[in-house]
C-alpha cells in the first residue's frame, strides 16, 4: 500500500469519526432538547360583535373558530407541542390581546386563521407573513382585517392616530418584526404548499402586508386566508366539516414540521456553540444583532424594548440593530441573554474585525 493510498484511508477514517460523533451529539442533544413544549397560539380571527366577512350568508368568525380549534386537536396529539388559542368561543377579542396571549406565555408561533372576501369571484387560499410594503390588492386586505381595532373599547388612547383607511397608519405601526421574517416565512411556505399540492386549493401564495394582529406579536407568525366566502363554491366548502377538517389537517401538519425543524436547527446551534472561544480578543468585536429589516427606526429605548445603546448601521437597502458591543465574548452571551429575556428570541452574536464582518468561529483561529 502506497502512501497515497494510506492517506486517502486515514482522510475517510476522520470524516467517519467526525460523523459518528456529530451523530452522537446531535441525538444527544436532540432527546434532551425534544423535552421542551413548544407553545403554539392558535388565533381564531374576529368573533362577538364583530362577525368578519358576510360573504353567501357564512359567517367569518364561526368558520375561523372551527378551523383553529381543529388544528389545536390535531397538535395536542404531539407530547412535544402546547395549544393555546386566544379565543375558543364567540367572544370579540382586541387585537393587542391576541398579541398579548402569545408574549406572555413566550409562544414560539403564532398562528391566525380568516376568510377572505372580495367583489369578483376570486378563490384560493393564501398565507401572510408581516411586511412594511405590499401591492394595492393585498393592502386592502390589509385594511379590511385591521379594521376590527375600530370596534375596540380604547382603539383611540391605545392606537393614536390609527387610520385604518390610511397607507401610512399601516405601515406606520412597525415594531421590528422583521426580526421574525425567515421563520415566519418557513411556515407560511410548509402551510401553502399544504394547501396547494395535497388539497390541490388554488395557490394565492403567500405574501408579505401588514396586518396588525402579526404586529402585535414578539415571535414568527403568519395570518391564513383559508378561502373566499364570497365565492359560492368555496364558501360552501370552507363551512362544511369535511371543508374545516382537511383544511386544519392542513395547517397542523405544516406546523409539526416546523417544530421539528426548529428541534433540530436548535441543537445543530448548541454544538457549534462547543467551538467558539470565550476569551477576549482586542482587535475583534462582538455585538448581538436584535433585528434587521427596510425601516429606519430611531436606537431610543422606548423603540427596544427598553435596551439601551443600540447601534444601527445601514447594509445595502437594509437596516441592521446591534446590542451589547464588546470585544468579550462572555459579555456579549449576557448582552445575548438580556436581549432575548426582553423578547427579541432570533437575536443571536456577530463579530467584526476591522469593521469586517467574519464568523464568530474564527475567532478561534486568531493568534
Amino acid at each position: 500500500m502506497n502512501f497515497s493510498q494510506t492517506n486517502k484511508i486515514n482522510t475517510k477514517f476522520k470524516k467517519l469519526v467526525f460523523l459518528t460523533f456529530s451523530l452522537v451529539f446531535l441525538f444527544a442533544g436532540f432527546t434532551i432538547n425534544a423535552q421542551k413544549k413548544y407553545t403554539i397560539v392558535i388565533d381564531a380571527g374576529h368573533g362577538g360583535k364583530d362577525p368578519g366577512n358576510l360573504g353567501n350568508g357564512y359567517k367569518e368568525k364561526n368558520i375561523a373558530l372551527k378551523v383553529a380549534l381543529s388544528v389545536g386537536n390535531e397538535l395536542k396529539k404531539n407530547k412535544d407541542i402546547k395549544v393555546l388559542y386566544t379565543r375558543d368561543k364567540d367572544v370579540f377579542i382586541d387585537l393587542w390581546k391576541r398579541g398579548d396571549v402569545a408574549n406572555s406565555a413566550k409562544a414560539d408561533l403564532f398562528v391566525s386563521i380568516h376568510c377572505d372576501s372580495h367583489t369578483s369571484n376570486a378563490y384560493g387560499a393564501g398565507t401572510f407573513v408581516l411586511g412594511l410594503r405590499g401591492n394595492k390588492k393585498n393592502l386592502e386586505i390589509a385594511k379590511r382585517e385591521n379594521s376590527s381595532i375600530l370596534l375596540e373599547d380604547n382603539f383611540k388612547d391605545r392606537y393614536v392616530g390609527f387610520d385604518a383607511n390610511s397607507v401610512e397608519s399601516v405601515v406606520g405601526l412597525s415594531l421590528l418584526q422583521e426580526e421574525n421574517l425567515d421563520k415566519s416565512l418557513e411556515i407560511a411556505s410548509l402551510i401553502q404548499n399544504n394547501f396547494t399540492f395535497k388539497l390541490k386549493r388554488n395557490d394565492r401564495k403567500v405574501k408579505q402586508d401588514n396586518f396588525q394582529v402579526l404586529r402585535e406579536t414578539i415571535m414568527p407568525s403568519v395570518l391564513v386566508e383559508l378561502g373566499f366566502l364570497t365565492n359560492k363554491n368555496e364558501g360552501r366548502y370552507l363551512n362544511s366539516k369535511k371543508g374545516q377538517l382537511q383544511m386544519s389537517k392542513s395547517i397542523a401538519d405544516a406546523i409539526e414540521n416546523y417544530v421539528s425543524n426548529l428541534k433540530i436547527n436548535t441543537v445543530i446551534d448548541k454544538i457549534s456553540e462547543k467551538d467558539i472561544v470565550e476569551t477576549s480578543k482586542n482587535d475583534v468585536e462582538f455585538k448581538v444583532q436584535l433585528a434587521s429589516g427596510r425601516n429606519k427606526i430611531e436606537t431610543k429605548s422606548y423603540n427596544f424594548k427598553g435596551l439601551t445603546n443600540v447601534e444601527r448601521v445601514k447594509v445595502g437597502s437594509y437596516y441592521k440593530y446591534y446590542y451589547g458591543v464588546t470585544s468579550s465574548y462572555k459579555d456579549v452571551i449576557a448582552s445575548l441573554s438580556i436581549a432575548k429575556k426582553k423578547g427579541y428570541t432570533s437575536a443571536f452574536v456577530v463579530a467584526f474585525k476591522n469593521g469586517e464582518k467574519i464568523s464568530v468561529k474564527e475567532v478561534n483561529k486568531m493568534p
